[in-house]
């Protein structure tokens, strides 16, 4: 396929060439399915690549990537598509399902189509599962759904056989970074940082224009290379310092209000981008603040879990130094925290000191305190990067 006969909505999924022509196909012929599965890793695109459809689904150009239509959906707040991510724990609530399913009943707000983006549908559990399933079995005519997921194996058999199987290839992560340089113009070793904690490339540029999650990276970085000449007390402050970076974004819960009075609804808001809670039961009020919460503790562990993974970088490029393997590190920009941590440390115990931090990821899905599970795993940390088994 040529390169013009490319909706520009996908012209941006080059290193996914057999799946940008694929889409290209669906939608320059007119056949776009209904029920669509993404398959491949974290930081194989796929996000991109739905959202990308998602453009060419809803606009009236056939994804022209200029539109209101497109900048609205790229921006997330086109009330026609929908990106659902797992607010239980182990995975999606069968409630969160279920909301999904009665809206995707509802006609279009702006145009004609709707599409609903189910990432970590490996999440989907059999209640959850169950309850999509009956909805893409006799989907509504003008709703497409895409789902992601790691692996076919992890999703429920009956919805795998009625989607259009999609499989994404997996990037190395300098490919990865090179695209991400030319789409947002970051540099080389930011860009492969952004990757490397963010996980995905759309999360990377989210991670590069945010104001204080590259700080948070900054402060964790510095604190664990401190580890090895700190005192408990000095942990103690480092576990802290970090969490409260991590999470500042979402600042202090607002004290919660008397009776049921509701705030007055800003002038000129956008309809479709808020709830009309007004006419909204008080067990429905309680439903949605408790969708709320849970979104909301979601976004908290996701903050958390990113700054381990900066912390998990960083030993890797210690232990990359240490067995002085023939890879580039990542962290490239703190070249000589990583020697320094080499200097005083041996394999063994960086890995030790990696398996601290899957506890640390471990810990947080179990609810256990932020606060809590980065003392644990810096307290962990320190003793594997500073005392041989023989002495433990």
């Amino acid at each position: 396929m040529t390169s013009d006969a490319v909706p520009q909505a996908l012209s941006k999924l080059t290193l996914q060439p057999r799946v940008q022509e694929f889409l290209a196909r669906a939608v320059t012929s007119g056949q776009v399915g209904q029920s669509y599965l993404f398959l491949g890793d974290a930081t194989s695109g796929m996000m991109d690549a739905a959202l990308a459809l998602a453009r060419c689904i809803v606009c009236p150009n056939g994804g022209c990537d200029s539109c209101d239509e497109c900048r609205r959906v790229t921006h997330r707040t086109h009330p026609d598509v929908r990106v659902l991510e797992p607010e239980g724990v182990s995975g999606y609530m069968v409630e969160q399902i279920r909301a999904l399913t009665e809206d995707a009943a509802l006609t279009p707000s702006r145009g004609q189509h709707k599409v609903y983006i189910v990432s970590g549908a490996d999440g989907l559990r059999d209640a959850s599962a169950n309850a999509l399933l009956k909805t893409i079995e006799e989907p509504p005519s003008f709703v497409t759904f895409i789902l992601l997921a790691s692996a076919r194996d992890a999703v429920l058999p009956t919805i795998v056989s009625r989607c259009q199987l999609v499989p994404f290839a997996h990037i190395e992560p300098a490919a990865a970074a090179r695209a991400l340089e030319l789409s947002c113009g970051a540099t080389g070793t930011n860009a492969l940082i952004a990757l490397t904690v963010a996980g995905t490339p759309d999360g990377a540029r989210a991670w590069l224009t945010s104001a204080t999650r590259p700080e948070a990276r900054r402060i964790a970085v510095n604190d664990v290379a401190a580890l090895p000449a700190a005192d408990a007390w000095d942990v103690i402050c480092y576990a802290r310092e970090i969490v409260e970076k991590a999470l500042e974004p979402f600042g202090e819960p607002a004290p919660k209000s008397k009776g049921r009075k509701k705030p007055a609804r800003k002038k000129n808001a956008d309809p479709s981008a808020t709830v009309e809670e007004d006419f909204l039961s008080d067990a429905a009020l309680r439903k949605l603040e408790d969708a709320r919460k849970r979104a909301l503790s979601q976004s908290k562990r996701s903050a958390i879990i990113e700054v381990i993974a900066a912390v998990e970088s960083l030993l890797r490029d210690v232990l990359i130094t240490l067995e002085r393997a023939d890879q580039t590190i990542v962290n490239a920009d703190v070249v000589e925290l990583v020697r320094r941590l080499a200097a005083g440390t041996t394999p063994a115990g960086v890995v030790r000191a990696l398996d601290a931090c899957a506890h640390a990821r471990l810990d947080l899905s179990r609810n256990v305190n932020p606060n809590l599970t980065f003392e644990v795993m810096l307290f962990s940390v320190k003793e594997a990067l500073t005392c041989p088994p023989s002495s433990r």
